[in-house]
């Protein structure tokens, strides 16, 4: 099975073709990947309609060079699957309506795809993990912890009251006038800081549940910096490795307790799985392997370029929705929000 994916839901344009290997595993045929940091950085995060436009411009290019890559033309694939939300609604359609196109004029099956499911899913494309897993799920956008039961089968065990984990990187390197994307940068800077200078909070930790809220950690690193100003190179290192010593010293307590809901409701996971840009993150992904190995699972880790959104997690996606003969019609709407866990789903629309 061979299966095109298009990611387009926030500023990444991106196209691939995953093949589904004879034991279960994925193989990427081609992963392209056209990045729009530059054209949003001056404004200090994604600005919606500069990145739709953007889309546009990159999306056929990038389909058919992806298709190139891989030795292969539509007809030769064996379905089409794009990012349907949940994003930046401009940038979805773009995505969402190339794949339809494609399907209808090759008459392709046609999967639409949830972009968190796509991150949910990468750790079973590289390393084939068994369900169910324990999932830290980390962007600028989405902060949750899941458990993974099956495709299209989750349960959230933790979100954010506020801030995701990426947004409050993004919004305290803006406030030290670090440059965007804010996790590299404030990650990059932490090195040649002390973790202890600053005496930041650690919200909500020791609490029962296994939400996270990161808005008063940002008021903090905000107000340690306004008593030091002018800020110094070295301020700013110390500020950011303080940042991000609180950050990795909630995430650690946060996974203690939806490792241990995850354990009163589905028994043993098969391994601990983070996705999402955060993913990315050094500190954070030592934090992890210490407490994995602390609570004897097994930490999976995907490449950093596939913990960024990408063409290929769309693609595998759809390869793990086809082979349980799901798909979709053309008729399938664009979603700017769309929960994983469907009792979030029913909140949401106002049903009990």
């Amino acid at each position: 099975m061979r299966v095109l994916g298009i990611e387009t839901t926030c500023d990444e344009t991106a196209a691939a073709v995953v093949r589904l290997r004879p034991e279960g595993g994925g193989e990427i045929l081609s992963d392209e990947v056209m990045s729009q940091i530059a054209a949003h950085a001056a404004y200090g995060g994604v600005v919606p309609e500069i990145a739709a436009r953007a889309h546009i411009d990159a999306i056929d290019h990038l389909v058919a060079r992806a298709l190139k890559r891989a030795k292969l033309e539509v007809k030769d694939l064996d379905g089409i699957a794009a990012a349907a939300g949940p994003g930046l609604i401009g940038g979805v359609l773009v995505g969402l309506m190339t794949g339809k196109g494609l399907a209808l004029a090759a008459r392709k099956p046609f999967v639409a795809v949830n972009h968190l499911e796509a991150h949910a899913l990468t750790a079973r494309l590289t390393d084939n993990v068994a369900f169910p897993y324990l999932l830290l799920l980390a962007s600028g956008g989405h902060t949750q912890i899941l458990g993974v039961r099956g495709v299209g089968d989750f349960d959230r065990l933790g979100t954010t009251m506020d801030d995701a984990i990426g947004e409050a990187f993004d919004k305290t390197a803006k406030m030290l006038g670090l440059p965007y994307p804010g996790g590299p940068a404030i990650e990059a800077s932490a090195r040649a800081g002390d973790p202890t200078r600053f005496a930041l909070p650690r919200p909500l930790l020791g609490r029962p549940n296994a939400d996270f809220s990161l808005s008063g950690l940002k008021t903090a690193t905000r107000l340690a910096a306004e008593s030091v100003a002018p800020l110094r190179p070295q301020d700013i290192a110390d500020l950011c490795a303080s940042f991000q010593a609180a950050v990795v010293d909630v995430i650690e307590d946060r996974m203690r307790v939806g490792l241990k809901l995850f354990q009163e409701r589905a028994g043993a996971p098969h391994a601990l799985v983070i996705a999402g840009g955060v993913a990315a993150n050094g500190a954070i992904r030592e934090a992890l392997a210490r407490f994995c190995a602390q609570a004897g699972i097994r930490l999976v880790a995907p490449p950093q370029n596939l913990c960024t959104d990408n063409g290929a997690m769309i693609a595998w996606a759809g390869i793990e929705r086809l082979r349980l003969g799901l798909k979709d019609d053309l008729g399938v709407a664009a979603r700017p929000r769309w929960p994983l866990d469907p009792k979030v789903e029913r909140s949401l629309n106002g049903k009990a």
